[in-house]
């Protein structure tokens, strides 16, 4: 395995008419070519600053951000984004919600008919094949984030950047598209960083999850790789050892060792 993506000492301070705000300080992180990290803490802990950070929609005060020995500058399609909302145009079909970005990265190299098969390539992939030409007010919720992904994928990234991505939907629906996504990671060897609240999520998902400390000026507490079986059964995982080891290890950083933050919204 090979470092595919690293942050060296990156420190982010945010201007504003009330001063500044220091919301990540020292942030060192590697990640290795296909593999599936995770970002948890508390809120106001910097998870989404360090993923748009990673994603170039934002720059680093100071530091180095590196994707594949490359300097990060700004946005790139080697670097997909899936929000918590799909933020699919209401106007346009599914197919055409996810044509419009492969014609923007592909459109000067592939023909019409390359382009339309790479797009119902990814819907099926998702198992969205069967809504091509629905528009978003037609399918559910768990459909829409289906589309997001695919619309990402089709654009063959390098780097899947996830900002809870299952965030809005129930725990049914969450559950089989954390299922799917695992799937679709395994055969498309994608590296994924993904930023998530939910510690279930974290342990079923990652290769790593990295911890972060309260903010402001957040940085990483702790990193804990997750070595389970892949891929996974949720049901038999209940009882397993490390599954359950794993979890509590994230639950003490939290909730013990991180508190103070819980205690003083309260």
């Amino acid at each position: 395995m090979t470092r595919f993506i690293e942050v060296q000492n990156a420190e982010m301070v945010f201007h504003t008419r009330k001063g500044s705000f220091h919301a990540l300080r020292e942030i060192d992180l590697q990640v290795e070519r296909g593999e599936f990290v995770t970002l948890i803490g508390h809120s106001g802990c910097g998870k989404s600053t360090l993923l748009n950070l990673i994603a170039g929609l934002l720059k680093p005060t100071s530091g180095v951000l590196l994707c594949d020995n490359r300097e990060i500058a700004g946005p790139g399609p080697e670097r997909a984004v899936v929000f918590q909302n799909h933020s699919l145009l209401p106007w346009l079909s599914c197919f055409d919600n996810v044509h419009l970005g492969v014609e923007r990265v592909f459109g000067d190299r592939e023909s019409k008919t390359q382009l339309k098969e790479r797009t119902r390539a990814a819907l099926e992939l998702v198992g969205m094949g069967h809504a091509l030409h629905k528009r978003p007010h037609e399918i559910s919720g768990g459909m829409k984030q289906r589309v997001g992904i695919a619309r990402a994928l089709a654009m063959e990234p390098k780097v899947l950047l996830m900002d809870e991505p299952f965030g809005a939907l129930d725990a049914l629906t969450r559950a089989r598209l954390q299922d799917e996504l695992l799937k679709i990671v395994a055969r498309t060897h994608s590296t994924v960083v993904m930023v998530t609240h939910d510690v279930d999520e974290a342990v079923l998902l990652s290769d790593r999850i990295v911890m972060m400390t309260n903010g402001p000026a957040a940085t990483i507490g702790q990193i804990l790789r997750v070595d389970l079986p892949r891929p996974c059964d949720r049901v038999a995982l209940a009882e397993d050892r490390h599954y359950v080891q794993c979890r509590k290890e994230v639950l003490d950083f939290l909730y013990t060792r991180q508190a103070h933050a819980e205690t003083a919204e309260a």
